[in-house]
């Protein structure tokens, strides 16, 4: 086994071109093979994956496990399991009849796979949907490249609500707690194993709430999960902010800590872990979807990779005051969610794109 840092560093960019590349896709192929009535339910299954890695991820970096100096590199060769068990049944999965359909003009092709699909459902099913398929077919004269969508006038506030909610949804602080949540435990106050038993029930409510994402998304409009999500979720770091930065005066406060980060966790598990992953799909027609959904995923990474790299170097520099601009990206997202993002549960792109074509000056409650 090769032993360098640089055989280390390609090993990272290649897994983080896959995972690039998975959080870009998979929401989307999703939310084209689902019947609108699921749409939401089905897209939360790829946050869900990633919470299942997590808490894999935190049992295998346990000391008594992987987690030390001679072992840690057994913990990284277990990804290609994963990639494995993931791939091999790829050829039984069914292409998405929207993309048939409407990128490739492949009708009959379109029907077969839907009907795969669907099952044995009632055909007027099957013909509804493919008449709905042809409808976007037919107007279909929006742009689908990275250029036109980022110069089209029309599709501006869904493309910045996109890259907002899913670099957002990174700065919001939630893998700073889980990459240093060991060294945030300790700090405030809980002994090395205390920490990791902390760090692993952190894992554990956020998987745990994930599950709780099919029937929310299924029985709860978007805009409400939104601004609870993001509301509380900025309560709770701010507090956890204050109770560490006043630990040493008050006895309760380190429980305190720990608490604030449990219900953080909570709180964005409701609406702020799943809804960004697969709301391009909602507000974008098939066309513009792909570029639109990227460049949400680019935002995601290039957000997720700044705070992994910053927090240490400011938390050095701020202390406890690190967690305060995470809860002020929690305020903001409030505030663009409560003022621009339309509803879109239950209805079709086409719907939901005219409320958004005059950008900011948009009124996304005008029924059209």
């Amino acid at each position: 086994m090769m032993r360098s840092v640089e055989a280390l560093i390609i090993a990272r960019l290649l897994a983080g071109l896959a995972a690039g590349l998975s959080t870009a896709c998979l929401p989307m192929y999703l939310a084209e093979v689902a019947p609108l009535s699921m749409r939401g339910a089905l897209g939360v299954f790829c946050p869900i994956g990633l919470t299942v890695g997590v808490l894999v991820a935190q049992i295998l970096s346990l000391r008594t496990v992987f987690g030390n100096a001679d072992q840690w590199h057994i913990a990284l060769s277990l990804y290609i399991i994963i990639v494995l068990i993931c791939y091999a049944p790829m050829k039984y999965y069914p292409e998405s009849p929207k993309w048939l359909y409407i990128m490739k003009g492949d009708k009959e092709g379109a029907r077969q796979q839907l009907e795969k699909l669907r099952g044995n459902v009632d055909a007027n099913v099957i013909k509804r949907e493919m008449l709905a398929m042809e409808v976007e077919a037919n107007v279909e004269s929006q742009a689908s490249s990275y250029g036109d969508v980022l110069k089209d006038p029309k599709l501006r506030l869904p493309l910045i609500l996109v890259c907002a909610f899913q670099g957002g949804q990174q700065l919001s602080g939630i893998n700073a707690i889980f990459y240093y949540s060991v060294s945030i435990f300790l700090r405030a106050g809980l002994s090395p194993t205390a920490a990791e038993m902390a760090n692993l029930g952190a894992g554990s409510v956020n998987l745990i709430i994930s599950l709780l994402g099919p029937y929310l998304m299924s029985r709860f409009n978007r805009r409400p999960l939104l601004l609870f999500s993001t509301f509380f979720s900025g309560v709770s770091l701010m507090s956890f902010a204050v109770m560490l930065y006043f630990i040493d005066y008050v006895s309760w406060f380190a429980m305190g800590c720990v608490s604030c980060i449990f219900l953080y966790i909570f709180f964005f598990q409701l609406g702020l872990a799943p809804i960004p992953f697969f709301i391009g799909s909602e507000l974008f027609e098939v066309a513009p979807r792909p570029a639109a959904m990227s460049l949400g995923c680019v935002s995601s990474w290039v957000c997720n990779f700044t705070v992994g790299m910053l927090f240490p170097t400011l938390q050095e520099a701020w202390g406890s005051l690190v967690f305060v601009p995470f809860s002020i990206d929690c305020a903001l997202l409030f505030m663009l969610t409560k003022r621009y993002l339309p509803e879109t549960k239950g209805r079709d792109p086409a719907q939901v794109g005219p409320l958004m074509a005059n950008g900011f000056k948009s009124n996304i409650h005008e029924v059209k």
